[in-house]
């Protein structure tokens, strides 16, 4: 497991609205990335992973799969978890993980 994999691991052992990284989860044969909540909003958005559409994260944990999607321009949940390993490693680097 690198040092990467262990952040996120160990950032997953939060309560979904304690967490400060992505997370996939999947239901339904869907596969969907949870954005972290910013401190401004009031729920969470579920990207789907392969498609640049996203929902509520309390429509997608009360309807699953069959959550209403809306399109998103420039995001999806790979992207997400794309950007968050990138910062991770660059704080790692930068010495801020010990």
């Amino acid at each position: 497991m690198t040092d990467i994999d262990a952040i996120f691991a160990a950032d997953r052992q939060h309560p979904p609205h304690e967490r400060s990284l992505p997370w996939p989860e999947t239901r339904d044969g869907l596969t969907v990335v949870v954005e972290p909540k910013p401190h401004w909003a009031g729920d969470m958005r579920a990207f789907r992973s392969d498609a640049r559409e996203y929902c509520a994260y309390a429509d997608w944990t009360a309807n699953g799969a069959r959550a209403r999607f809306f399109g998103h321009v420039d995001t999806c949940g790979d992207d997400l978890i794309r950007k968050a390993r990138t910062l991770v490693a660059s704080e790692i680097a930068d010495g801020l993980w010990n």
